[in-house]
């Protein structure tokens, strides 16, 4: 599989789809929230490797037309690919902007006391975060519900030359580690979360955003270290805006400054959004 640099670009979205260049693959994929008209002709669209669409059941068209696998480099991260039964490739583009904050961040504090950050990655998916704060020097800690999720971000550390770096794997509930994480004594410099709207926990337990969000938050206030970094709270569930964000995250980090916004695709002249961040950054992330 061979790998080529900055490689993921937004082509073009519109009529609730986006087209992307993944690598050297075009695929059309939904995107609800694009409801404006595409920039390009429907021929430029026809030419795409591969589609997915979820009108008549979730389906691929054009799978054959694509690898198994295939892997590229984005933000700094390399990042094995494949499509999924559900349309997804084992990215969120739309967060590269976070993971270059957080490599930041982490090679700040690593190059001020010469100590690796701790960091805690939550309902972690192919691990984006996970590499980028690995790439910074933290100490991470990558937790996924999905056996079959946290073995593809082991692939993805062994692509980035981090098979040997402190990253410990766990696959279980995130409610349920963070309990036991708080009576060991553990505690973090740094978290991320991205829960899901609806999901189901290693065991089969049900998660909710709606009705769980302020006790997964409040289980992270408590798993922060004396002198923490940051938490980076993001969301891809539909409603959920920044300032629902921020006021949750204000109630419960009053010392931190609130940092916040949509996460943005941009191609085809036009902006994509993809989900919101809000992020809390402590008095000690900026000494």
């Amino acid at each position: 599989m061979g790998v080529v640099k900055d490689d993921y670009e937004l082509l073009d979205s519109g009529d609730g789809r986006k087209l992307e260049r993944f690598g050297r693959y075009v695929l059309a994929r939904p995107c609800s929230q694009a409801l404006w008209r595409p920039s390009l002709p429907a021929s430029e669209w026809s030419r795409a490797d591969a589609s997915f669409d979820r009108e008549d059941g979730n389906r691929w068209h054009g799978r054959g037309n694509i690898p198994k696998e295939w892997t590229i480099e984005t933000a700094g991260v390399k990042f094995k690919l494949g499509g999924t039964d559900f349309g997804h490739l084992g990215i969120f583009p739309e967060q590269r902007a976070q993971w270059k904050w957080i490599r930041k961040v982490v090679e700040e504090r690593l190059n001020a006391d010469g100590r690796r950050p701790t960091f805690l990655n939550l309902f972690a998916y192919s691990g984006g975060s996970t590499m980028a704060a690995a790439l910074g020097g933290a100490e991470a800690c990558h937790l996924d519900a999905s056996k079959g999720m946290v073995e593809w971000a082991r692939e993805n550390a062994r692509l980035n030359g981090l098979a040997d770096s402190p990253i410990r794997w766990i696959v279980d509930d995130a409610h349920k580690f963070m309990k036991r994480e708080i009576r060991r004594g553990r505690r973090y410099d740094a978290i991320v979360l991205d829960p899901p709207t609806f999901g189901r926990g290693a065991g089969g337990e049900m998660y909710k955003i709606e009705r769980d969000l302020k006790d997964t938050l409040s289980l992270v206030r408590d798993l922060l270290s004396e002198k923490p970094l940051f938490v980076l709270f993001s969301s891809h569930t539909p409603g959920l805006s920044p300032i629902v964000a921020e006021n949750i995250l204000s109630q419960l980090f009053p010392a931190a400054s609130l940092e916040s916004g949509e996460m943005l695709l941009e191609g085809g002249g036009l902006k994509c959004p993809s989900g919101i961040f809000c992020r809390a950054v402590f008095p000690s992330a900026r000494k």
